[in-house]
């Protein structure tokens, strides 16, 4: 596993797998809700109905999709394909293919900062931060192209879209980014692969998941120091915000567990176990009564009972599920990643 995580030849070894013929696909099917399944290893969507729970369609993509980010005015989901340096927009309800932005080179991790004006992609294979003017719509423009090494992955936003963090995989660093100077302010040691990020209301502390350790660090970022690790499973990786103004979700893909922590208290306070191998990324329903899960080694979803905190159904889909989203998702209590 630690291999696959820090070994530069792995990315490019991914990097180079084929792209499938668009005409052995089927297409999606026309529902009114999708739930919406990003399978990076074999470049495409798998799209669920969200009544029957059966997968309904599915839609090709570029070559190394990872994330996905739905537009500020919720009108699209954008794929970003890494190898194929281009944004695929899709209807976020029913995952049909709406246009293509090209020239988007190595976009691994995407977002919008809070005020809309900067859409920011990592380059994880070419070690570069990009950020772009958003101007609506897929109206993209390029207004900076920063050298960071190395590995850039994840990425968090102040609420006052003055600073982007970047976790640096390989270098274990996290960077603090000026968005209107587009300068680097500065970076710091956090650990072994850092990946996922998230800020505590109010912005007050920086979560980083540590995937090559099992712990999550508490930076507090003014000051440029960690105050605390927060022990959860093996492989610390993404966030996910439980919307009730306290909690936050972490997955660990090693233990194949999800922590819950307490925002105010910077503890965890439990933790979902059973599941299949490399929980990933995560959405919550409206109702915040259940939890879907990709499961990135192990080809299928699953769906997690919030109230007994039990599995409750699983879904075969394509190989390395990653990324996730549905329509109808609880909001995101912070301006971090889909």
């Amino acid at each position: 596993m630690s291999k696959i995580l820090f070994s530069r030849a792995a990315v490019f070894a991914l990097a180079c797998t084929t792209f499938a013929a668009l005409a052995s696909f089927a297409s999606p099917a026309a529902h009114a809700n999708n739930i919406i399944v990003l399978n990076s290893g074999e470049a495409t969507l798998s799209l669920i109905d969200d009544k029957t729970y059966e997968v309904v369609g599915t839609v090709p993509t570029g070559k190394e999709p990872h994330h996905l980010f739905p537009t500020p005015d919720n009108s699209s989901l954008i794929v970003a394909n890494s190898v194929s340096n281009n944004l695929l927009f899709v209807d976020p309800r029913t995952g049909k293919p709406q246009r293509w932005v090209e020239n988007i080179e190595d976009p691994y991790q995407l977002g919008f900062s809070p005020d809309h004006k900067w859409f920011v992609t990592t380059g994880l294979r070419l070690d570069r931060l990009d950020i772009y003017n958003y101007a609506g719509g897929s109206n993209i423009t390029l207004a900076k192209r920063m050298p960071l090494s190395a590995m850039p992955s994840h990425l968090a936003f102040t609420n006052d879209s003055r600073v982007v963090f970047v976790s640096l995989q390989v270098s274990g660093e996290i960077a603090a980014v000026d968005l209107p100077t587009q300068k680097v302010l500065w970076k710091m040691k956090v650990g072994p692969a850092p990946a996922g990020l998230w800020l505590t209301p109010g912005d007050k502390y920086l979560l980083v998941g540590m995937t090559g350790a099992d712990y999550v660090a508490v930076v507090d970022w003014r000051n440029q120091k960690i105050v605390k690790t927060i022990q959860v499973g093996k492989a610390a990786h993404n966030f996910r915000s439980l919307v009730d103004g306290r909690h936050v979700l972490v997955s660990s893909r090693v233990s194949n567990v999800i922590s819950i922590i307490d925002e105010e208290t910077l503890e965890k306070t439990g933790e979902i176990s059973g599941l299949m191998p490399g929980p990933d990324d995560m959405e919550l329903t409206a109702d915040k009564r259940y939890l879907w899960v990709t499961f990135r080694f192990a080809k299928h979803i699953g769906l997690i009972d919030m109230q007994t905190r039990k599995l409750v159904k699983t879904i075969a889909v394509g190989r390395s599920p990653h990324g996730i989203y549905f329509h109808d998702r609880a909001p995101v209590a912070s301006p971090n990643g889909a």
